[in-house]
């Protein structure tokens, strides 16, 4: 049967009527912040390079620059932490295997920082800049993705504590220092590369290691390198799928510290259970966990006893690495902000040539590039720990270093989020990352109080570090009134630290400020040392980035920092 003809027709489409489908043309937004060289746009890293000793490194950098900043590389980033860890305690047939699945973007993050020795190099090519090297590289790679830095920060810190037992660093060394990466849960033994963490806090005590009650009790023989079973627990295990883990554990002697594996030489797994994963704010794409240890077997690492000061140097490379993670963030948020400014117009001009803008976005840089030049100093004091005031600086200026520039992370990151505005805080935008990141390293590796107790004990047990402190700051003198007076008067303050536990916050603030402004005045450009004098030794017009006196040359710091792509 037909269909009856309509007698109506099809409308003509008039010229008007092309652009009835089309609501607007997109323009005014920034291109992505893609396909650039994290070293070469970063003239601040470079010049930090040069001055502290790495100029031989120059070309690695330069090739590792291209790769963190290519379009594949950023979206590893993205793809880790869109996808969290997941964890199994059995597999089907009901074998008990505490397994923690990652994003196959996590694993090949993880083989790039291994294969370029961001776990290694300072052990297997010390020297000269080795540290300084390694701490740009780690610098880049870290803006790409923090969270799986951890265990590469674990795996690089662990060689000084295991080197302690001669026996065992030859039996692991090795496999710990080796340029390649193996994430199969496997023995160790079939392993030719192998991965380091860190086993201390345990709920009762958090900071307070010594209240621990895991107990190590001995298989045989008793005492360093001899073997033991550990009973008890660990609240907060991250990166489980370590290798081997550095635990502390009381022996008859007092806290000790252990190797403990993952799994005993037999082939057989070490009866350690994961209870479950940490739901964490940040650091998503790295697995945190809680652990019980049900007689796992483990070897005594240094004296019985001695537990703390066998693993301290294990403590203090992964808190310098929170201060590398965290200039590193405050870097990458400078250069979002820096970006999307210099190509959005609001109110007839860019918004990176008005003047409110640029006060915030020059204060923010400021924060970056002290916080850098103050990381690559330790580094430096790392490459010379022959020297006695190069290891005195890193003792004392590592805590107040971890302290401050962590501490000052998180409201850089929020500053940054809103240069970008309501696009910051999208998903799709690395802004809310680097937001949920940023408070991450200044609780980590102990707090911000804990570094302020250890910059006292510190000074305490080893007076001369503060000479040594203060003997570094003081090469600035003469270039500066305003340093002048806030050294003299923070040197004059020290006189009396009867009360440091009550003061010590305020203290170690000034401490930090002090050493920035010290090696920006040494080495940075003029209008970035003038402008971190100016508003953080002698201005107070506010607490909030944005508050740069008048004078400031704004326009300056902020070429140096914004990364020209578009």
């Amino acid at each position: 049967m037909n269909a009856p003809k309509s007698n109506a027709k099809t409308p003509t489409k008039t010229h008007d009527d092309r652009y009835l489908a089309t609501t607007h043309d997109v323009v005014n937004q920034p291109p992505a912040l893609e396909n650039y060289n994290l070293y070469e746009q970063d003239t601040a890293l470079q010049e930090a390079v040069k001055r502290e000793g790495a100029s031989n490194a120059e070309s690695d950098l330069e090739a590792f620059g291209a790769f963190a900043g290519s379009a594949a590389t950023i979206d590893l980033g993205f793809r880790a932490n869109n996808n969290k860890p997941t964890f199994n305690t059995h597999d089907r047939f009901g074998h008990r295997i505490d397994e923690v699945d990652f994003h196959p973007a996590y694993h090949e993050l993880m083989r790039v920082a291994f294969e370029n020795g961001l776990h290694s190099s300072p052990w297997t090519n010390p020297g000269k800049g080795a540290h300084v090297a390694r701490a740009a590289k780690y610098y880049m790679h870290s803006q790409v993705e923090a969270a799986h830095c951890c265990p590469v920060t674990m795996t690089f810190a662990a060689t000084p504590s295991i080197r302690k037992q001669p026996e065992l660093a030859a039996l692991w060394e090795p496999r710990v220092l080796a340029n390649s990466y193996d994430a199969r849960n496997v023995p160790d033994s079939e392993k030719t590369s192998v991965t380091i963490g860190m086993a201390m806090t345990e709920k009762q005590g958090g900071s307070d290691v010594r209240a621990n009650s895991t107990l190590a009790h001995p298989a045989g023989s008793k005492g360093p390198g001899q073997a033991y079973e550990l009973v008890g627990h660990k609240w907060f295990v991250s990166a489980p799928m370590c290798d081997a883990f550095l635990v502390l554990a009381q022996a008859a002697g007092g806290l000790s510290c252990f190797l403990m594996p993952r799994w005993r030489p037999d082939g057989t797994k070490n009866p350690w259970q994961i209870q479950r994963l940490k739901n964490k704010m940040g650091n998503v794409a790295n697995a945190s966990s809680e652990v019980e240890l049900r007689g796992a077997l483990a070897w005594m690492i240094g004296e019985e006893g001695r537990g703390v000061p066998t693993i301290i140097e294990m403590v203090a490379m992964t808190r310098f690495d929170c201060m590398i993670g965290s200039s590193a963030g405050m870097r990458q948020a400078v250069a979002q902000a820096t970006h999307h400014c210099r190509h959005r117009s609001a109110f007839g001009s860019r918004l990176i040539d008005q003047p409110l803008m640029q006060n915030v976005l020059a204060d923010l840089a400021l924060e970056n590039e002290a916080a850098l030049a103050y990381t690559m100093r330790i580094a430096r004091a790392l490459d010379n720990q022959d020297q006695e005031h190069e290891r005195l600086l890193a003792r004392l200026a590592t805590p107040v270093g971890k302290y401050w520039i962590c501490k000052r992370t998180p409201n850089h990151a929020y500053e940054s989020m809103e240069c970008i505005g309501g696009s910051g805080v999208m998903e799709d935008c690395i802004m809310p990352r680097l937001f949920r990141e940023s408070p991450v390293n200044a609780i980590w590796e102990g707090s911000g109080n804990v570094q302020c107790l250890d910059t006292l004990r510190a000074i305490q047990k080893e007076p001369e570090t503060l000479d040594a402190f203060f003997r570094e700051a003081a090469l600035a003198k003469g270039t500066d009134r305003r340093f002048d007076q806030f050294l003299a008067q923070l040197q004059n303050d020290f006189a009396d630290i009867s009360d440091f536990q009550y003061r010590a916050r305020n203290l170690v603030d000034r401490m930090a400020l002090v050493m920035q402004a010290s090696l920006l005045l040494r080495n940075a450009d003029k209008a970035v040392a003038d402008a971190f004098c100016a508003s953080r030794l002698q201005f107070s017009g506010g607490m909030n980035y944005g508050n740069l006196p008048s004078g400031t040359d704004a326009a300056a710091i902020i070429k140096r920092a914004t990364p020209v792509v578009g």
